[in-house]
């Protein structure tokens, strides 16, 4: 859960008490205004500390002065922000986790005025979003304190020279952390709390910000022939569900955008059973369904400008003796059939049923899902890139950029005709299994049989939302990966 931490935004002045952050270049020197601000004794104090330190003003690096002489403050932190080139591609959101992990005074005020950089209200937002990232942690089943954790900065105190316009950029910034922060919140839960029952009722809190929730019981999804979902949860005594969010920002009528995730709240492999090694990761198969819950809670709190749908698959694959078994063969909501090779690629198996119903219903602009679909991505791409699987370039190009800019980074991977010949089948119109060559593209040819003509990408995210990489904005095993980087792409071409 994220801790209670508030975040504040004045003029500068001067500080008396507390941390105080400030940044530098490699010329080891703040930025004019804030060598006014702290005086020249404040300016030499760091120069001479920094070459008792081997400080360079690195990016990326910092150093503490305790109880500096100069000035009436705790510490004085200095933040390095490295040459010309660091500057030019900082990511802030990353540079505000550092300052929280190197802050301890209950009160910290950080000087927002950096050397060779003009920055924007929404740079500075987002400093305040990597504090707020930076500062989740999961905690809920702990019933003793860790006495050796410090209890770190509760108040952030930003010197700005524009503090209304920072705030209302850090407002909409704030609807993204707590989108994060209900991503994260999903993918940490434990499998025997957080069943599809229980994963839908999280999903239909988003009502109390105006989003429109349904939720599509067994029977409902009997009805429309979603026979390939059900069969995935078929061995599972907790009955799956879809959950359908809609948030309607934009034009009465206009056509929507539409986010699909996948939700496989435990995956035991089901009767193709996983190895018992490491299976305890698998109530994070399903990432991509808390992403598109997290994406539709922060698009609604700034209250985007969009028509938005969000559909989310969620089911449980259990080997009991109703469960679904390799050989079966089973007909989708499309009318096409799928033979079962394998039933742990059963993730393909949910999308196929949840994409057609989407496309169908809703007609949208484009469709985007999300899956930890793959192991065979990390083989690939390890945890630094999600996959990313297009029959459109625009529409990929526009998710690379939104990616580079919020550091979510995707890689585009090939899907086309010599992956559909490898999921053929001898029975059916295709298997859900090709075996290891090629396993993330034969994946993503399966779900684009389900898509129409819909502009359509897949985002393969086994690597980097669950056992995610530690980094200055996450420090916790799942990242909250995807709602940052489907913002930035509503935010910078679907509203309006």
């Amino acid at each position: 859960m994220a801790e209670n931490i508030k975040i504040d935004f004045q003029a500068p002045s001067a500080v008396d008490g507390g941390d105080v952050v400030v940044f530098v270049g490699e010329a080891l020197k703040p930025s004019p205004a804030v060598a006014k601000l702290l005086g020249q004794k404040a300016v030499d104090l760091i120069a001479k500390v920094a070459a008792v330190e081997n400080f360079k003003g690195k990016a990326k690096s910092a150093m503490a002065i305790v109880a500096p002489s100069a000035l009436s403050v705790d510490r004085l932190v200095v933040v390095g922000l490295g040459g010309e080139k660091d500057r030019a591609s900082l990511d802030w959101a990353q540079l505000g986790g550092l300052v929280a992990s190197k802050t301890s005074a209950k009160t910290a005020t950080v000087m927002a005025d950096f050397p060779g950089i003009t920055a924007t209200p929404e740079n500075i937002a987002d400093m305040a979003l990597g504090i707020r990232l930076r500062r989740y942690s999961f905690e809920r089943y702990k019933t003793k304190k860790d006495d050796t954790k410090t209890e770190g900065t509760s108040r952030f105190v930003f010197a700005v020279s524009a503090p209304a316009e920072v705030k209302k950029a850090a407002k909409t910034a704030d609807g993204i952390a707590a989108g994060v922060t209900i991503a994260r919140e999903l993918v940490n839960e434990p499998p025997n709390v957080l069943g599809p029952k229980e994963f839908a009722a999280r999903a239909e809190a988003l009502t109390k910000l105006g989003v429109e929730v349904e939720i599509l019981d067994e029977k409902a999804m009997q009805k429309l022939g979603m026979r390939a979902l059900l069969g995935v949860g078929q061995g599972s005594t907790r009955g799956s569900r879809v959950a359908v969010m809609r948030w309607n920002g934009g034009k009465a009528g206009a056509q929507p955008i539409a986010f699909v995730g996948k939700g496989v709240v435990f995956d035991s492999g089901g009767i193709s059973i996983k190895p018992g090694a490491g299976m305890e990761d698998m109530k994070g198969d399903m990432a991509g369904a808390a992403c598109v819950v997290g994406l539709m809670h922060a698009l609604a709190s700034r209250k985007a400008k969009a028509n938005v749908v969000g559909a989310i698959g969620l089911v449980e694959n259990m080997p009991d003796g109703s469960a679904q078994r390799p050989g079966d063969i089973v007909t989708t909501m499309s009318g096409q059939t799928i033979e079962i090779i394998n039933t742990d690629a059963e993730g393909r198996l949910v999308l196929a049923d949840v994409l057609w119903y989407v496309q169908d219903r809703f007609k949208p602009k484009f469709m985007i899902d999300l899956a930890t679909l793959t192991g065979a991505i990390l083989v690939a791409l390890a945890q630094e890139y999600a996959g990313l699987f297009s029959n459109n370039d625009e529409l990929a190009q526009r998710i690379a950029a939104a990616g580079q800019a919020t550091g979510e980074r995707v890689w585009r991977m090939p899907v086309g005709p010599e992956f559909d010949k490898m999921i053929e089948s001898k029975f059916a119109d295709m298997k859900n299994s090709a075996g290891r060559q090629g396993g993330s593209s034969t994946a993503a040819a399966l779900l684009q049989k389900f898509v129409n003509d819909v502009p359509w990408a897949h985002l393969d995210i086994a690597g980097t939302a669950m056992g995610s990489p530690q980094t200055e904005i996450n420090r916790g095993w799942s990242s909250g990966w995807g709602v940052r980087l489907l913002d930035r792409l509503v935010r910078d071409h679907y509203e309006g």
